[in-house]
């Protein structure tokens, strides 16, 4: 296929919505009017590309209704198909598909975007910033284990229960963590085991947490210790 392909189908799917049509003008793929009506641009790529997102966005600064126009997939639309439609209305950008039996398929109308911004994500966000203690973790790694604060409270109780069995309360002010009891409660990583009401030692699997996280653990109870929200 060639992308001169895609024009007769986009072209005719423009006119059936009383639109004159004309190819190449100026730098403009397509270019559509319908009387006064503001100017419609397509910009034709054989895949979904960065090269044809900011062919469109060039597009944005001369007409504000700029389409991307791509062949439909034989197989079905990537994974990635909720972030291609993301983007495009996050840029304003409307997105078309040409189909094996040359119709079109509109999956976007260009449009002013204005973000909703996601205060309650924000907010956890910037509370785990916050009271994450150092920078534990490498940036840009993937498929390894992240060191979160909620963990790091989990590290300090683990560390407080290093000798034997004690009651939450008193894992709570040796760690420093308030959220002691409820944070061994729920035990997500099955390092804690109650041995009466209240009363909490370490499983194997918690003194190995000792012996794996040693560096981290060095930092945490020779730093400042913290008080959290549940994770």
């Amino acid at each position: 296929m060639k992308e001169a392909d895609l024009y007769p189908a986009l072209k005719a799917y423009l006119q059936a919505q009383g639109y004159e049509v004309k190819a190449e003008v100026g730098a403009c793929d397509l270019m559509a009017r319908r009387g006064d009506e503001p100017a419609v641009i397509v910009e034709m790529k054989l895949s979904f590309s960065l090269s044809l997102v900011m062919q469109g966005v060039a597009r944005q600064g001369v007409f504000d209704h700029v389409y991307l126009a791509v062949p439909a997939p034989k197989k079905g639309w990537p994974q990635r198909y909720k972030d291609i439609i993301a983007l495009c209305r996050r840029l304003g950008l409307g997105l078309l598909a040409v189909t094996a039996e040359q119709t079109v398929e509109a999956h976007l109308d260009p449009a002013p975007y204005t973000p909703r911004r996601n205060l309650a994500k924000a907010g956890r966000l910037l509370r785990e910033f916050d009271r994450r203690v150092g920078d534990p973790n490498i940036g840009g790694t993937t498929g390894v284990q992240r060191m979160t604060h909620y963990r790091q409270d989990a590290l300090r109780c683990a560390f407080a229960l290093r000798e034997g069995a004690l009651k939450a309360s008193l894992v709570a002010k040796a760690a420093g963590v308030a959220r002691a009891a409820g944070l061994m409660r729920a035990d997500h990583y099955g390092w804690f085991e109650r041995v009466s009401l209240g009363i909490y030692t370490l499983t194997p699997k918690g003194l190995e947490a000792l012996f794996d996280h040693a560096a981290e653990l060095h930092a945490l109870t020779h730093g400042p210790k913290g008080d959290a929200d549940a994770a």
